[in-house]
């Protein structure tokens, strides 16, 4: 059935059960499941292009999709009736007819991800699976300083996983800011684009740049070496959400963002 229009659709999920947004044939997918419940109301297949493809057990308050389809359908229907078939760990946010130029992914031109941690001796019960857990205390001060030295243009070759296809190491970094919230340490990121497993490796090294003496210099050593071997342990996929994707104005795709209870 040919396509006569594109949605633009912002999904929120719990990526606890999921081996991440990607399909994959042996394992359950957040893509799969979108794809069936926006296919139901549509009435015909779909496949649905995301701003980014988050990893196993990664979450997302506002991952931002684009279908193509010939249905005629309210945005209102399209969140209703998709969330009726998705499970409870997946729900469409919002949805509306877009250019047909708009590209979820190409033509995003930046990207937040925050990362939480519960940072207390006992471990937590009820979060165990929506922040990570460091019992030993942080200095969340110190950390937001050695980040500073990520600002601006680099190879990022260092925070980059052996499993990572980019055909270039070089990110342009915006803004990244740690602080600490009572039991809550928290780190929020932005660029214009990641290399596999980078936020969660530039949290695992903040992790142990903390204790030195000059955090900054520390952290500058390792993204100057260019050597992952000389950077933190991958920190769990657990605490780290898709926060907010951002769009050239005239897409008109809204700035979502929602509170966390963690």
């Amino acid at each position: 059935m040919p396509a006569t229009g594109r949605v633009a659709a912002i999904v929120e999920y719990d990526g606890t059960d999921f081996a991440g947004w990607q399909s994959q044939t042996h394992s359950a997918s957040i893509q799969d499941a979108v794809q069936e419940a926006i296919g139901f109301v549509a009435g015909h297949p779909v496949a649905a292009v995301c701003a980014g493809r988050t990893d196993g057990g990664v979450h997302a308050v506002a991952q931002v999709i684009h279908f193509d389809t010939s249905a005629a359908r309210t945005p209102r229907a399209w969140v209703l009736g998709s969330n009726t078939r998705l499970p409870p760990s997946i729900a469409l946010q919002w949805a509306v007819e877009v250019d047909g130029a708009f590209h979820a992914r190409h033509s995003a031109i930046r990207r937040t991800y925050r990362y939480y941690i519960m940072n207390r001796s006992a471990r937590p019960a009820l979060q165990r699976m929506r922040t990570a857990w460091v019992h030993r205390p942080l200095d969340a001060e110190a950390m937001h300083r050695g980040a500073q030295t990520l600002l601006g243009e680099h190879d990022f070759s260092a925070f980059r996983s052996v499993e990572c296809q980019s055909k270039t190491p070089i990110r342009r970094l915006e803004r990244v800011h740690v602080q600490r919230d009572g039991d809550c340490v928290w780190l929020e990121i932005t660029a214009n684009a990641y290399l596999h497993h980078m936020v969660r490796n530039i949290v695992g090294t903040l992790l142990e740049v903390q204790t030195a003496a000059d955090p900054a210099a520390a952290m500058a050593a390792v993204l100057a070496s260019g050597e992952r071997r000389l950077a933190g342990a991958t920190a769990p996929a657990a605490g780290l959400y898709l926060w907010r994707v951002e769009y050239p104005p005239a897409f008109r795709i809204p700035m979502w963002e929602a509170r966390l209870l963690v």
